[in-house]
């Protein structure tokens, strides 16, 4: 998983851990540590606008 620094916005607590459960056998982070530090302490969430809701109704 490739970690670079990145907006506040995209550097979230969820999209970390969401990276890490999907692994399925080894999970090789690779990045500054401070940016995995700064993911784990925003739990900042965001109302995603992705109109999906929107799709699935058509």
């Amino acid at each position: 998983m490739v970690l670079p620094p990145a907006a506040p916005m995209l550097m979230t607590r969820n999209l970390l851990y969401t990276g890490i459960t999907r692994a399925k056998k080894l999970l090789v982070i690779v990045g500054m540590e401070k940016v995995v530090e700064m993911m784990i302490q925003n739990v900042d969430i965001k109302k995603r606008n992705t109109g999906l809701e929107y799709k699935m109704r058509r």
